[in-house]
């Protein structure tokens, strides 16, 4: 309720009058002037009520009057009237109406009551409403009022001095308050200031108002008393205590800091005599050396006392706080001080209110800053800032390192050294075992056995003190263990959170101002700011120490909050330094973490060298050494994983602790978060992480994020469940870093990529040597940072895949496993990317992507090729349809193969090519066909897998089926190319660098199809080579048309020759070595287990297909200038082959001569003009076109020409009838003629019988039947083309080597094969053939000119050779032959085979030739008929000894056919001498066989003898038809001949012994009859023409007769002697023989004219009759039947005789 209101100065009235009225009645009795006071008084208050309308105004003026019976009630110092008159004074005084005068008085009422020590509470309550209620007090009353506060605080009641100060307190706080009130009121009106004197008098500021005088008197009394000087002001001061003094001069500072700021006078103050003051103070403190003797210095040093010295603190920061603008250089001295405060030698508790001042300045960062400013940054002072936090360092240090022995008052907490060890472990241990037990672990920090609790001191970001809080302590208080560390912890930290976030946040607006200037004035550049400097300078100066304080801390820190702040701090300095581009300083954080993130001592270079860097920057600064505390191993730390560490040599195992992985996450933190300011500290980071991903055993899996897996190293890792919960939140974190790294701008995503990079350096330089599994974690993130920048690969690509391919060359399989996953997943990702502008239109980048696939190709290992090649083939599954020009990389890459690769990366890369080839041909530009071709072919010829060469042929026919399909798009995109080609090359000025480059590009492609094809078709491997030659010629044939004329100049002379020439080389050059069977299971046939064998098959092949190539293609070929020499060298070729000494090859090129032979097969028909036949004949192709005069293709095809056209053009060409010119017929009688040499000289060289050496010795080489066979038969189709000009000469060639064919024996292995069985008379082929060839030259003599008749004899003299093979086989050089007959196959080596059916086939030929050419002139003229009877003559003679029965038998017939024929001519020419020396042959023919030497079989049959006996009557008897009766055109020599043989024939000798061959002979009888009864009727014969003749008759009767004679005696003679012995039935035949002729003879006499015979042929005749008549009495009945027959015939002599005269003249 209001004072004023008129109920409130009613009763004030009311209770007035009551006070006065109650006092006068207390003082009645004993103080009556107390009581008429009291008395006048009600009087009065009563009048001032009545007169006047504002009563308290003018009780105001009178108030002395009013307040006088009170002060005399005050005065009688009675306790009850005392008491009543201070209530009423006091009731006044708060309705404000007392006056200046009266208040002067009541003071000093009350001073007098003080003194007497009376009512000391109500006094000072009085004081306090007086001052408080109104300002009338000044000046000297007012410091009198002051003094008294001051006097009762220094009572001995201790309520009283406690009422008192606060009184004071009070007091003291209303003085200031009045002066802010005038201050207030005076705002508006602005003063001159009257200049500020010196301290001259220092009693009266006279520039001052009263409050503000009265404030500044009080203010400066107060320091003259702390200062313990006398009061200016406050006369009647008796006592003051320093600490009552400060904490006044405390609390006016801390509350009315405007006052000291805003005037002069009160600044002075400050500085002059409160700062001086507070040095002066603290002197004592900055002495004082804990444990120092005070021996050892001069004079006994003041011992520092708390209550003052807390609160100088106090008073320091409450002035550094408010006017350290003002004070600038004594805050200087005051920090300093502070700092020292901070020694180790300092009492603890000092230093513990040091650390707490300490941490009420790090929660200013402004303040700090203003340090920064003025100190630090200036030059020649002191680095103020820097020293505060290096002796925060220093003095975190010191409280691990200085044991606590000083302090008496800490010797109740546990002391340090073994004890607080085991009271950490004690606290640690239980919690690493079971989290869940009871024992809740305190938070701590324990270093090397000292254990320092952790407090909660303040809130965070509050500096709120505990001792400086103290102000009841006189003794200095025990400080609890670990409050001074817990108090520095939260310094630091406020400090780090006050200075990061200050700096942050200006710099958050400075940019979004540069971001504004920037929009408005977009040119202007940036300058650096002054802040910039600050902040830079702020953070250079702190850095060290925060960070040797927090790098121990962390390292002795036990609990995980107190951790993670200091990570946290860590994390924070190490971002604001990357932000503000401090390199050293960020880089010292980071490896802080780095260190404490990976096990104690653990060798990392990166981190060490960091260190050693930052050593050498020296962290003493100013004195203030700041150790850089190595991290300790025994740390009492729960584990949780236990691993390898990631080094060369492996050292043991290495141990996680849960700080460390908690240290690990804040990395990764700073990573996420702050990777744009990270630089080239990324590489700290990295290695830190590759190496606890190393120890936790995380592995990299798909796109590079990493997994929790074990590698195979071993059990070595073991990991509590806590930290596996914790791994995939790990490998999270650590995926997301990288994926953060798009956010990235390019400079850090560079310095991201290169700290990757060298990381991978050191992990691959680790691996080297060592087949440990490697660390891949680079390789993994460099995978990962790739696929997230997918949108801006280019700029990374080029570091990144160069690296990447580095680490694909890696000895260590596992590294460059990871190496070729990665590059290969960027590529694929990098093509399957939607790019923009997209790949299709960004040719450059598609390439640059490709590259490093084409780059594998150079690793030599075949993990990275397979992996290369697999993603080749997924690439092209997925891209395949746009890669464009990438296609000669990729294709490139598919053809890098090499045979040292191994089947399985040959098998990955030929699956590429086959899609390739199967899908992708249509898409790709067509100048990549011929990589295609070169890539196929490149398959062909690696050797790993034969299937693959195989079936890469394969696919080259498909490309050509391709070429051929789509030839008119391919020569359109070939042409359109070419000619850019060859515009740049002209711009160069070099010349068209292409392949084959005249002939038209889509020409070229099929050359280089064609000679790839060529280089197979000499591949080592048989097959290959099969395989492609087959392949090259279908597709020549198949395909060939689409060539211009030109090209195929280049396949004739580059392709075909050009293979031919290399198989005809390697085949002559071939190993004879067997192969032993091929690998493993597979047999090798024998015709093909040497590789000569196998050679011989390439050759085969390739030359058959040249020559089907020749005889297809001839007309196009002719048209070729050079086709004659072309044909030359094929027949050399076919040659060469043919002389080759390998049956399979010679052989078939016969087959090819043959085949390029019929090209031209002759047109029987009699309807053709001559001139066409003869053409036809000489085999002139019914359709060569003259290039002259041919409108076809004979002239230059021209560009424009469509393939279609093309096509029909040739084909049509082939259908155009020819202008048969003679130029063409001569040309083509020139290539027959050379065919004709090829083949002479073919047959020369393979039947030449081999020279010297004996028969045993084995002959290099005897052609094969098959090979002969074929070689004859090409005579009858050659022979039609060069019959023209075929010459005697050329006759006797062929003979030459006719006789020698037949004459090559057999080796006896073939022999089964080819000879039929003995018994049968079969021809064999090549016999067949040699007859066939003769009867064709026969047959064209036949109808022949007579020009060539001349050559008849020549071919019966060849028939004649033969014939003669069937008594005396040939030789074929010195080798020895068996007779097929006697031959064991396993014996001979070689077979002569059975000639005997050929040699009769020949004879039978010559029979019928000559039955045909008897008469000719040639015939007659060469005497052929001598000389078949000269041949005939051999088997006549040998007869039974021939080699076959059938031989002589056929002889014998042949003779008579010829003879038939032959001597009617004979007879007729006798005159021209012709024949002369063919008698002499013929009787001894006749002789030779009649009477051979050879003795029949002994199996002979009777009938078979008869038969045979036959065939001697059939020559006898032609004797007897066609040569005796023609005597006289005979010469007489044969006929004589004759007649002694038939003699002989009808006589048989008288020998005596008896041989075999007399029985024989003897056996003959029919012969001898028909012999005997020739000559019989020869030699009786009318016709007899001279006496000669019949001479010789005569002696042959004579002759016959006595040996008759002889025989007859003989056998009586001896059958006498033996008496019953029986004859040998040799000599019974004989007798009965000369029996028969006897009886013969007596017939022919009997027929014969009598004058025709001798007398003494009748006289021998009948001598006979006396000896036959004594054989009568001979035993055997065949000799008497015998007898009877002879004996008949003399009755005809029974007759009577005639006159002797007669008989005698006759």
């Amino acid at each position: 309720m209001s004072t004023s209101t008129p109920e409130a100065v009613k009763k004030l009235l009311e209770n007035m009058q009551t006070d006065l009225r109650s006092l006068s009645m207390e003082c009645k009795k004993k103080f009556p002037p107390v009581k008429e006071a009291a008395e006048s008084g009600i009087v009065k208050i009563k009048t001032i009520a009545a007169r006047n309308t504002d009563i308290l105004a003018s009780l105001k003026e009178n108030s002395s009057e009013v307040v006088q019976p009170f002060l005399m009630g005050c005065g009688t110092k009675e306790p009850k009237i005392t008491q009543l008159c201070l209530a009423a004074v006091q009731r006044l005084m708060t309705h404000e109406v007392v006056s200046e005068a009266a208040a002067g008085n009541i003071i000093n009422m009350l001073w007098q009551l003080m003194e007497n020590g009376l009512e000391e509470l109500k006094l000072l309550q009085t004081v306090l409403v007086l001052l408080t209620t109104n300002t009338v007090v000044h000046d000297e009353i007012l410091s009198k009022a002051i003094v008294l506060c001051f006097r009762l605080h220094f009572t001995k009641d201790n309520i009283t001095n406690n009422t008192a100060a606060a009184t004071v307190r009070q007091v003291v706080t209303v003085v200031f308050e009045r002066m802010v009130a005038e201050d207030e009121r005076f705002k508006g009106i602005v003063e001159q200031p009257t200049p500020v004197q010196g301290n001259t008098n220092r009693r009266s500021v006279s520039t001052l108002r009263p409050s503000a005088k009265d404030a500044y008197m009080l203010f400066q009394d107060l320091c003259q008393l702390v200062n313990a000087d006398a009061p200016y002001w406050l006369v009647g001061m008796t006592e003051m205590t320093r600490t009552f003094g400060l904490e006044l001069l405390e609390s006016v500072l801390n509350d009315f800091p405007g006052v000291f700021l805003q005037h002069q006078e009160f600044s002075f103050l400050l500085k002059e005599r409160v700062c001086p003051l507070v040095i002066k103070l603290f002197s004592p403190n900055i002495k004082f050396r804990q444990g120092s003797s005070s021996a050892a210095s001069p004079a006994p040093v003041e011992k520092p006392y708390f209550p003052i010295c807390m609160r100088l603190l106090r008073v320091v920061s409450v002035l550094i706080k408010h006017f350290y603008s003002l004070l600038v250089t004594e805050c200087e001295i005051f920090l300093s001080l502070l700092v020292k405060f901070l020694d180790g030698e300092k009492p603890q508790w000092l230093r513990a209110v040091a650390v707490e001042s300490v941490h009420r300045l790090c929660v200013q960062p402004h303040l700090l800053r203003s340090f920064c400013q003025s100190y630090d940054m200036k030059q020649h002072s002191t680095k103020v800032f820097r020293d505060i936090v290096n002796a925060l360092g220093s003095f975190i240090q010191s409280l691990f390192i200085v044991p606590n022995t000083g302090n008496p008052a800490a010797t109740n907490a546990p002391a340090g050294g073994s004890g607080s060890g085991a009271q950490a472990a004690a606290q640690g241990g239980p919690g690493a075992g079971g989290q869940g037990g009871s024992l809740i672990t305190q938070a701590a920090f324990e270093y090397r056995g000292t254990w320092i609790p952790l407090m909660t001191v303040s809130v965070q970001g509050s500096a709120k003190a505990t001792y400086l809080e103290m102000l009841d302590k006189v003794e200095p208080p025990s400080i609890p263990e670990g409050y001074a560390m817990s108090v520095a912890f939260s310094a630091l930290l406020d400090l780090v959170r006050g200075i990061t976030s200050m700096i942050e946040r200006e710099l958050a607006k400075e940019e979004e101002e540069v971001a504004v200037r920037r929009e408005a004035n977009p040119d202007q550049n940036a300058q650096a700011e002054p802040a910039h400097l600050v902040w830079e300078e702020m953070v250079s100066a702190c850095w060290c120490g925060l960070l040797a304080a927090l790098s121990l801390l962390l390292d002795a820190s036990t609990d995980e909050t107190a951790t993670e702040s200091i990570l946290k701090a860590e994390l924070t300095m190490a971002s604001l330094c990357g932000r503000l581009g401090l390199v050293t300083p960020r880089d010292a954080f980071i490896t802080a973490i780095c260190k404490a993130s990976l096990p104690p001592h653990y060798a990392l270079t990166v981190l060490s060298s960091n260190a050693t860097n930052l050593n050498n920057k020296a962290y003493s600064i100013q004195g203030q050494t700041v150790q850089i505390i190595s991290p300790s191993s025994e740390s009492h730390q729960q584990v949780v994983a236990v691993g390898q560490p990631l080094t060369v040599q492996p050292q043991g195992t290495v141990v996680l602790t849960a700080k460390n992985i908690q240290c690990m996450r804040t990395l990764l933190n700073l990573a996420h978060c702050h990777g744009a300011v990270l630089g080239t500290s990324w590489q700290l980071v990295l290695a830190t992480l590759q190496h606890l991903v190393w120890i936790l055993g995380l592995k990299p899996g798909v796109g590079g994020a990493l997994k929790p897996g074990r590698a195979v190293e071993g059990p070595s890792t073991v990991l509590t469940t806590a930290v596996m919960t914790d791994l995939p939140f790990i490998s999270n974190i650590l995926s997301r870093l990288f994926e953060s790294s798009q956010y990235l701008d390019d400079v850090s995503l560079h310095h991201l990529i290169n700290a990757l990079c060298s990381l991978s350096l050191e992990a691959m330089e680790m691996a080297y040597g060592t087949n440990k599994e490697p660390s891949l974690f680079a390789v993994a993130k460099l995978l990962e940072t790739g696929l997230v920048n997918m949108d801006r690969i280019e700029i990374l690509w080029r570091p990144l895949t160069g690296h990447l391919l580095e680490v694909c060359q890696h000895p260590n399989a596992r590294m460059r496993e990871w190496g070729a996953e990665a590059v290969t997943a960027l590529i694929k990702a990098g093509l399957a990317y939607k790019h923009n502008p997209p790949l299709a239109q960004n040719q450059r980048l598609q390439l640059l992507l490709l590259n490093p696939l084409k780059e594998l190709s150079n690793v030599l290992h075949a993990d990275i090729r397979q992996k290369q090649l697999e993603s080749v083939l997924q690439i092209l599954q997925s891209q395949g349809d746009s890669l464009g020009p990438g296609w000669p990389l990729v294709l490139g890459v598919i053809g890098a193969i090499r045979n040292d690769q191994g089947e399985s990366l040959i098998r990955t890369a030929f699956q590429c090519l086959q899609l390739v080839v199967t899908d992708f041909l249509p898409t790709m530009p067509c100048m990549c066909l011929q990589i295609v071709v070169d890539v196929a072919s490149s398959f062909g010829l690696q050797n790993q897998e034969l299937n693959i060469s195989l079936t890469s042929i394969g696919l080259l026919w498909n490309i050509s089926d391709y070429f051929f399909q789509r030839g008119e798009a391919i020569t359109q995109d070939l042409e359109r190319e070419e000619a850019a080609l060859q515009k740049q090359a002209r711009e160069k000025g070099e010349p068209l660098n292409r392949p084959f480059h005249p002939a038209p590009p889509f020409d070229c492609l099929w050359l280089c199809l064609y000679a790839k094809l060529g280089q197979l078709c000499v591949d080592p491997r048989p097959a290959v080579r099969k395989s492609a030659g087959q392949t090259m010629f279908s597709t020549i044939a198949a395909h060939g048309t689409l060539l211009q004329q030109s090209t195929w100049h280049i396949v004739v002379w580059k392709v075909l020759f050009h293979l031919l020439d290399c198989v005809r080389k390697s085949s002559t050059t071939a190993d004879k070595e067997k192969i032993e069977s091929g690998g493993g299971n597979i047999l090798i046939h024998h015709s093909r287990d040497t590789a000569e064998k196998q050679w011989a098959e390439t050759w085969v092949l390739t030359l058959a297909g040249v020559a089907r190539i020749f005889n297809t293609r001839r007309y196009l070929l002719q048209q070729l200038g050079d086709f004659f020499k072309a044909w030359e060298v094929l027949l050399d070729h076919i040659q060469s082959a043919a002389l080759s000494k390998n049956n399979e090859v010679s052989l078939a090129a016969l087959k090819s001569f043959q085949e390029i032979l019929q090209i031209g097969t002759p047109v029987k028909d009699s309807a053709m003009p001559t001139e066409a036949l003869a053409l036809a004949v000489m085999g002139v192709p019914p359709v060569l076109i003259d290039p002259l005069s041919a409108s076809g293709p004979g002239r230059h095809l021209l560009r424009s020409d469509s393939m279609l056209e093309r096509l029909t053009r040739y084909n049509g060409a082939e259908l155009q009838a020819p202008p048969q010119g003679e130029e063409s017929a001569l040309e083509d009688a020139a290539l027959w003629w050379s065919a004709w040499n090829t083949w002479y000289r073919t047959g020369t060289d393979s039947t030449r019988p081999p020279s010297g050496g004996t028969g045993t010795d084995r002959p290099s080489f005897v052609p094969s039947q098959p090979f002969l066979t074929a070689l004859v038969q090409i005579v009858p189709a050659l022979y039609q083309h060069i019959e023209t000009g075929f010459s005697m000469e050329d006759l006797r060639k062929l003979g030459v080597i006719l006789h020698g064919a037949v004459s090559i024996p057999i080796s006896s292995d073939a022999s089964p094969f080819i000879l039929p069985s003995y018994t049968e008379a079969v021809l064999t082929s090549l016999q067949e053939a040699v007859l066939t060839a003769l009867d064709v030259l026969q047959k064209a003599i036949c109808v022949g000119p007579e020009s060539l008749q001349v050559m008849y004899p020549a071919i019966f003299e060849q028939l004649l050779l033969f014939v003669e093979f069937s008594c005396k086989p040939p030789q074929y050089g010195k080798l020895e032959t068996k007779h097929v007959a006697n031959a064991k196959y396993n014996q001979a080596e070689w077979v002569a085979l059975n000639y005997v059916p050929f040699a009769e086939r020949s004879l039978e030929v010559v029979v019928d030739q000559y039955h045909k050419t008897a008469c000719h002139k040639a015939v007659i003229n060469e005497k052929v008929l001598q000389n078949i009877i000269k041949t005939l003559r051999m088997p006549l003679g040998l007869k039974y000894a021939c080699p076959s029965e059938s031989t002589w038998k056929l002889a014998v017939s042949s003779l008579l056919k010829v003879l038939s024929i032959g001597l009617p001519v004979a007879r007729q020419h006798a005159s021209s001498g012709m024949f002369e020396t063919m008698w002499p042959e013929l009787a001894n023919a006749f002789e030779d066989f009649l009477f051979t030497k050879s003795t029949p079989p002994d199996n002979v049959s009777i009938q078979e003898f008869q038969k045979n006996e036959a065939i001697d009557v059939e020559v006898v008897q032609l004797i007897s038809t066609e040569i005796l009766p023609f005597a006289n055109f005979i010469p007489k020599d044969f006929v004589g001949q004759i007649m002694t043989m038939l003699n002989k024939g009808s006589i048989h000798s008288q020998s005596s012994s008896f041989t075999e061959a007399e029985i024989d002979v003897r056996m003959r009888e029919e012969f001898s009859k028909v012999c005997f009864e020739t000559l019989l009727q020869f030699s009786f014969s009318n016709k007899v023409s001279t006496p000669q003749e019949g001479y010789i008759s005569r002696m042959a009767l004579s002759v016959l007769l006595k040996r008759s004679q002889d025989v007859l005696r003989r056998y009586v003679d001896d059958e006498r002697l033996s008496g019953r012995c029986p004859l040998p039935r040799q000599q019974v035949t004989e007798i009965i023989f000369v029996l028969k002729a006897i009886s013969t003879l007596m017939d022919s006499l009997k027929k014969t004219q009598p004058e025709n015979v001798d007398g003494t042929t009748w006289a021998q005749v009948i001598a006979l009759y006396p000896t036959l008549v004594e054989c009568i009495t001979c035993s055997s009945s065949e000799v008497s039947s015998a007898l009877k027959e002879a004996l008949g015939p003399f009755k005809d002599f029974m007759q009577p005789p005639v006159s002797r005269v007669q008989n005698g003249e006759s």
